[in-house]
């Protein structure tokens, strides 16, 4: 939902909401608040959306709520939030069961940092997608902004992306039929097209183009507002043609907005752009989990005892005690499909320490990213978990950025992510720490300290 209020301390949390029992609040907006219930019997999370009880009597709020949980039923499509039933609370008040987009939003990861240039792009592309779902079945969404576009995770397989990006909050969307002429002021400031302060104005698929463009600036802009460096010069005449006053002046839909941005990127596959974002997603796990073979001390190496390095001498890692290294490799992730960088999991036991618990471990990998450790620590974002304030420390000679999320799902529920670079031409360093549980921050500046990477 859009325009959500940051102060939810005086909401009371209900046990249950129809069958299911409720967990915590997601979010409250301006006409609804959205619970996480859990489904018992399915073992299923799901979004639950609740009219506002201040606007539990206003006929027009209350159809307008309705008629969303209508058309999300109707579209049924994966690039749009589902709505599983309707159903109303013991005092009157209607609430609609989602599906639950455990990603978190948009907004979330921009709060974060700047999201990297090419999955930034890569997103505006999945973005507009899921609008031209909307305007294919004949409806205009109205209120394009970062807290409307969700994430929800389906895994990687066959070559498809980690997580799906979908549209949300349909609360203001219409039929472009009903959609046209003496329709009220509707949108978020920032991300509303002209025509939406014009209660006599056309509103159309246009009108939607305008927020894909401004959502696009958000994304691909750096604080001063103008496009970061990198942006193809093609794209930002893309973004100005969709954001052009006239709605005449302006692609024609959604579609049309995302085949400019193709030929701009000189992206002809658009199948190709998900399966890279696949590969980013998924190349820690991959290469945690697909740790071959192991070097240390013993086995000839020039390090040190108690030091573990990779196969190729350019990552070396001193162990704490107890612990062993494996070499390793990865898939960068801003390279070719097919470059492979030098990678070790140090950990009690390096075979498990991904799945078990129990155990904890580290992940090390180079990379030869462009990017600023900054902006990498962003695109690996957990909004499922609870952040730390991310932090900077220098460590062995280089300049580490440090987020640390705790009360995650899943086995592991406390994750380090860090970057930095190192000297010379050495690359960019990614760290993934699962720390041992009970330790500090002492412990993660202390494997950070025993981190080599020579220059090369």
């Amino acid at each position: 939902m859009s325009r959500f209020c940051a102060t939810v301390d005086t909401v009371t949390t209900p046990a249950r909401i129809g069958s299911y029992r409720v967990e915590r609040l997601l979010g409250t907006g301006s006409f609804a608040m959205v619970w996480l219930g859990h489904d018992a019997s399915l073992d299923a999370w799901v979004a639950i959306k609740v009219l506002a009880e201040n606007w539990s009597h206003d006929l027009r709020v209350r159809e307008r709520f309705l008629d969303e949980a209508r058309l999300l039923w109707q579209l049924d499509h994966e690039r749009v939030i589902r709505v599983h039933s309707l159903g109303e609370l013991p005092d009157g008040r209607p609430y609609m069961v989602m599906a639950w987009a455990d990603g978190g939003s948009l907004r979330d990861r921009l709060a974060v940092g700047p999201i990297r240039l090419g999955v930034a792009l890569w997103l505006l592309r999945e973005i507009a997608e899921g609008v031209a779902v909307l305007h294919d079945t004949g409806i205009v969404h109205r209120d394009l902004t970062p807290g409307n576009v969700l994430f929800r995770s389906i895994g990687a397989r066959a070559g498809r992306p980690a997580e799906q990006v979908v549209i949300a909050d349909l609360g203001l969307a219409k039929a472009l039929a009903a959609a046209s002429g003496l329709t009220a002021r509707a949108g978020t400031p920032g991300y509303m097209a002209p025509e939406q302060d014009d209660p006599l104005a056309v509103v159309d698929a246009r009108t939607d183009v305008f927020g894909l463009g401004r959502l696009g600036a958000r994304l691909l802009s750096v604080s001063s507002g103008r496009l970061r460096t990198g942006v193809p010069p093609g794209v930002a005449d893309v973004l100005r043609r969709a954001t052009a006053v006239r709605p005449a002046d302006r692609f024609p839909d959604a579609s049309a907005f995302a085949a400019a941005l193709d030929r701009a990127t000189g992206i002809r596959d658009p199948s190709a752009a998900r399966r890279r974002r696949g590969a980013v997603a998924a190349a820690a796990v991959v290469a945690a989990a697909g740790v071959v073979g192991g070097l240390s001390a013993d086995a000839g190496s020039p390090w040190p005892a108690g030091v573990a390095a990779d196969r190729s001498g350019r990552i070396a890692v001193t162990l704490p005690p107890g612990w062993r290294g494996v070499s390793s490799d990865w898939p960068d992730p801003l390279g070719p499909a097919s470059n492979r960088e030098p990678a070790l999991v140090v950990s009690p036991a390096p075979q498990h320490w991904l799945t078990d618990a129990r155990i904890p471990g580290a992940f090390v990998g180079l990379s030869r990213a462009g990017t600023t450790p900054t902006a990498y620590v962003a695109d690996h974002p957990r909004p499922r978990c609870v952040a730390a304030p991310v932090r900077t420390v220098r460590r062995a000679g280089i300049d580490w950025v440090v987020a640390a999320y705790s009360a995650c799902p899943g086995p592991k529920t406390t994750i380090v992510e860090t970057a930095g670079r190192g000297r010379g031409n050495a690359g960019l360093v990614y760290v993934q720490i699962m720390p041992p549980a009970g330790s500090g921050p002492e412990f993660v500046d202390g494997l950070l300290a025993g981190i080599r990477v020579p220059a090369t």
